[in-house]
């Protein structure tokens, strides 16, 4: 009789597993530009490019539905040779069937931002400038541009109206479950290199925080992996594709719910789990081996 309950207590935890493993994965991953020479002057270099890589290889072994970045997919936009090795990159995830969808960082349109636009809608021509959504198993991915500086002012009202009017279409749609919203800058860091954004927290956030269906915010712009909780909803912090690791304020006021645990290069899983996202930080081994779930973290 023992025996028995044990073969069905296997068969139950197999196919759980089995199940859980079966629900679309959603990649995304954010700074995986080159290292600039000058960034080299102030940031310790360590093998960067070879992290980049991995973490494309990793994403293609998920098989993920989509995979997102959120901004400085290359270290200068406009000059076409910076996008050599993304493009490969980009190319194997086409040829694995994996959707790759993006939005604008500040290395995209840096010095040239119309070349540095164009050579980006090239690779991502889903792109939109008034941001745009993909969704994904009841989950509503909405992409934005936060290079305000680089935005007319009519550009910004132009996506602030569609970014209000969408959230509130998916609030009131039954089909969809979660809201997941992404732009390059972070409205929340703590980073000693990049400022939050306070143009973000003042166009993105009201509409987010207000919203049913919103329960989590990504960022890039600090190469770090922070988390925070304000007002009941999680913002994360997950600039580690590739670019220099960026020091941290030890004695924040800002406080990071993930303060001890710093990976130098890793990328976000994320899963549809009935009621709630499991959310899974892939780290890359600091031996360049491989990589391991970090963190484990559940939003609903």
């Amino acid at each position: 009789m023992r025996r028995l309950f044990i073969i069905f207590a296997l068969i139950f935890s197999t196919g759980r597993a089995f199940a859980q493993q079966t629900q679309p994965v959603i990649a995304f991953a954010s700074d995986t530009q080159e290292p600039m020479w000058v960034e080299k002057l102030l940031l310790k270099s360590n093998h960067n490019q070879k992290a980049t890589e991995m973490i494309f290889k990793d994403v293609n072994t998920l098989r993920p539905a989509g995979m997102f970045i959120l901004g400085d997919v290359v270290s200068l936009g406009y000059k076409t040779k910076k996008w050599a090795r993304i493009d490969s990159y980009l190319k194997q995830c086409t040829d694995d069937c994996i959707p790759v969808y993006a939005t604008l960082g500040n290395h995209e349109v840096m010095l040239n931002a119309g070349r540095g636009t164009k050579n980006f809608q090239t690779r991502f021509p889903m792109y939109n400038p008034a941001g745009y959504t993909e969704v994904i198993d009841s989950v509503a991915v909405v992409l934005l541009n936060s290079n305000f500086a680089k935005m007319t002012t009519a550009q910004i009202l132009a996506q602030d109206n569609w970014y209000s009017t969408t959230i509130k279409k998916l609030d009131a749609d039954a089909a969809i479950k979660f809201v997941i919203v992404g732009c390059h800058h972070s409205p929340y860091t703590n980073s000693k290199i990049v400022k939050p954004s306070m143009e973000v927290r003042q166009n993105f956030l009201p509409a987010f925080i207000n919203s049913k269906k919103c329960v989590l915010f990504l960022s890039g712009h600090s190469h770090n992996f922070e988390r925070f909780n304000m007002q009941g909803k999680t913002f994360m912090v997950i600039g580690g594709g590739g670019g220099l690791h960026q020091p941290l304020y030890a004695n924040a006021v800002t406080p990071d719910l993930s303060a001890n645990y710093k990976p130098m290069f890793h990328y976000l899983e994320v899963r549809r789990n009935n009621d709630s996202l499991q959310l899974v930080s892939r780290q890359l081994n600091t031996d360049f081996k491989g990589f391991t779930d970090g963190a484990v973290f559940t939003v609903k």
